[in-house]
């Protein structure tokens, strides 16, 4: 995972499209987020991609048909959408090559083809559709992950269906399961299955040619925090109430009054929450117990989900800023666990018993020693302006203490990011060491805040007139 293999597969593609080798659009089946986002992003985000169109399947079903009748180099589609997108296309398949993002999708395929395109068996409904769909219509077949068997060499046989039609490792799962496995008494009574001892190196034979594998280590300096930033959009909904808070902050900013770091931090956190997802109601003091919030949105839960997807059983330590967001994280991943004072918390976390555990910076910073032992990746749920407690808490699981440790593996670090919101000032602050104030003026003067302010308000502040004159946002014969 973090290896880029969203824009190895687009550079691939391009060089297959500008040497016309391949000449129809591709289709990647992948989460709904990394659909929504992670494609059209890389496209953006490279240069020498800017020739590549990519089209999200998203919407409603009138959207996502509109959409799939515009032209583009390369469409992506949801798992989720699969049935429906056979649905649209009947027993045409306008697609040449298709792209699985996170090919362990697949890999509870059990059919095979009798006849070219005559695909029967079990196996998931969404692998079999797909099976069913394009297997034979393709012109070529890419399956990205980063854990191609996360539960055990078993899980290769679905997967490698799709690339070769079971030329490899076999036409049907029961013929590769008795080729490679056994099946041994288990404790609880039943047979369990097992690899035989030769089994692992025939096998990693077999699939050499068609598969390749990144090791991090060779790519990159490990002695560094791999990091990257994953964007989410607010809707509308969401947006809307975020900007009506913008524009209440930057009024009390500007007014003249002399504000101290601290307090323009505090007065920040409410448009940090919001872009987290969720808002306290009130104010402490009117709440003696819990305090209520509000929920706006689910954009940064969602982002969460597809990053414990790609670790694929690997233990993710992850990073919250408020009571509301650990709520909301406990309650959208039950098997997760806060970090709490319980010793048997932190063991049972390292053991690999705990999926996720759920840390604020300021009580698992200075310390707290043992939990790069359970995992090589952090993230970030939700931002705050204190350097030091991001880096204490970072190096947790950091490089360093991976080294200390003696794994010869890198630590990513993930950030979720909502776009055009006070998430990006922040993380922008802690790169460049700018203070609290100077840092939040600045992204307001950017933002629409500052234009959309009503003339009342203008007129009852002078001093901040004066400041919009300045900065260009009236002109200074026009004072309404």
């Amino acid at each position: 995972m973090g290896s880029g293999k969203s824009v190895m597969t687009l550079t691939a593609l391009d060089i297959l499209y500008l040497a016309e080798v391949e000449t129809k659009p591709a289709i990647v089946f992948g989460p709904a987020r990394v659909v929504k986002d992670t494609w059209s992003d890389e496209a953006v985000r490279w240069a020498h991609l800017r020739g590549i169109n990519v089209i999200p399947l998203v919407g409603t079903p009138d959207e996502r048909r509109a959409l799939l009748a515009q032209k583009a180099n390369v469409y992506c589609c949801s798992f989720e959408n699969i049935e429906w997108l056979k649905g649209e296309l009947g027993d045409t398949f306008p697609f040449g090559p298709v792209v699985i993002d996170e090919g362990s999708r697949v890999k509870s395929f059990r059919g095979s083809d009798t006849k070219k395109g005559n695909v029967k068996g079990q196996g998931s409904k969404r692998a079999l559709t797909l099976a069913k769909m394009a297997y034979a219509k393709a012109t070529r077949w890419i399956n990205l992950t980063g854990t191609p068997a996360p539960n055990g060499l078993q899980d290769l046989w679905g997967q490698l269906w799709f690339i070769d039609g079971g030329a490899r490792l076999g036409r049907t799962f029961t013929a590769f399961k008795n080729r490679w496995f056994r099946a041994v008494p288990g404790s609880d009574g039943y047979s369990q299955i097992e690899i035989m001892p030769f089994s692992e190196a025939q096998i990693h034979a077999a699939v050499k040619d068609v598969c390749l594998t990144i090791d991090m280590a060779q790519h990159y300096d490990i002695g560094q925090f791999i990091d990257h930033t994953i964007f989410v959009d607010l809707p509308p909904k969401a947006a809307k109430a975020y900007k009506e808070m913008e524009k209440k902050l930057y009024a009390e900013l500007t007014s003249g009054e002399k504000i101290e770091a601290f307090s323009a931090a505090a007065k920040s956190q409410k448009l940090l929450q919001m872009a987290g997802g969720a808002a306290y109601l009130g104010e402490v003091a009117d709440y003696p117990g819990e305090r209520p919030f509000e929920v706006l949105h689910d954009e940064k839960l969602l982002a969460l989900e597809s990053i414990v997807e790609e670790a694929a059983g690997m233990p993710i330590l992850v990073v919250y800023q408020h009571k509301s967001d650990l709520a909301r994280l406990l309650k959208w991943f039950p098997k997760g666990r806060h970090f709490d004072k319980d010793p048997r918390t932190k063991a049972d976390f390292i053991a690999g018993k705990i999926p996720l555990i759920f840390i604020h910076p300021g009580s698992a910073g200075h310390g707290v020693d043992g939990l790069q032992h359970g995992t090589n990746i952090a993230v970030f749920f939700s931002q705050d302006w204190n350097l030091e407690s991001y880096q204490q808490v970072s190096e947790r699981i950091g490089p360093t203490r991976q080294f200390q440790s003696g794994y010869k593996r890198p630590a990513f670090r993930y950030h979720i990011c909502a776009r055009k919101t006070i998430d990006e000032v922040v993380m922008e602050r802690r790169k460049s060491k700018s203070t609290v104030q100077d840092a939040l003026l600045e992204y307001l003067k950017r933002s629409d805040a500052a234009t959309a302010l009503t003339p009342l308000q203008m007129e009852k502040d002078e001093q901040l007139l004066e400041f919009l004159k300045i900065n260009k946002y009236v002109k200074k014969d026009d004072e309404a």
